[in-house]
């Protein structure tokens, strides 16, 4: 069945949103009377289809599935990337798992989104998360901030770890070995050329550990499904 999110709960029917309502009519094809799976706070539920107006109600059947999560809260930091770049690492990374997603402005980012972009750029990309989320039979869907700066994530709690093309010996796998309980992780991933020397030494002052990949360069856009699919065979169980 095909899963989608909730977005308000009336007794034992849930509301979705008006996208939803279009996804399933004109391209599923379903109409009340069908059954589609929805998750609400972290719970799905088979539900059956009782109103295809604008914002399509379905009828609450039966719990088949709840949140049981296997290892800590994950936390990706990118940089804002060409649109297509963007859209892949958001995609795949929720089909991964990760928990939270932090755009970040860098001295070397190609892409600059003014404050008047900022709010569209979002919604795409929380768009995008959604329907990952959907896709790959999660019960949860990735949050994502606001643009921030590097200083903005000073305070920010957990094991935090930098991919570094500069740090010769301490790899990702060492690091995992080391940090084999968490509770929240950070993963930074730089943009396209790197952190300047003034970024990553930011990063580093602010309690971040560089690691290195290996001997090869990657893509931006390769680095963080890399270091997520390393993370959740490492942890899972």
């Amino acid at each position: 069945m095909q899963r989608y999110f909730a977005y308000k709960k009336e007794n034992d029917n849930f509301i979705l949103e008006e996208y939803d309502t279009h996804h399933i009519t004109k391209v599923m094809r379903l109409n009340i009377g069908d059954f589609i799976e929805v998750v609400y706070d972290s719970i799905c539920y088979e539900c059956e289809i009782v109103n295809v107006s604008k914002n399509i109600m379905v009828k609450k059947i039966k719990e088949i599935q709840r949140l049981e999560k296997e290892f800590g809260e994950i936390t990706l930091v990118i940089p804002v990337l060409k649109e297509f770049k963007m859209d892949l690492i958001l995609q795949k990374a929720t089909e991964l798992g990760i928990d939270n997603i932090i755009p970040i402005r860098t001295e070397r980012s190609v892409v600059k989104i003014d404050s008047k972009k900022e709010e569209k750029k979002l919604e795409r990309w929380k768009s995008i998360v959604k329907e990952a989320s959907e896709q790959s039979k999660r019960l949860t869907i990735p949050n994502i901030s606001n643009i921030k700066d590097i200083k903005d994530l000073k305070n920010i709690d957990g094991d935090k770890i930098i991919c570094s093309t500069r740090e010769p010996k301490n790899n990702l796998k060492i690091f995992l070995q080391k940090h084999n309980k968490y509770d929240k992780m950070l993963l930074v991933v730089g943009p396209e050329g790197g952190f300047t020397l003034k970024e990553e030494n930011t990063f580093m002052e602010n309690g971040f550990i560089p690691v290195t990949l290996g001997k090869n360069i990657m893509r931006v856009e390769t680095v963080p499904l890399f270091c997520l699919s390393a993370i959740m065979y490492e942890f899972m169980e």
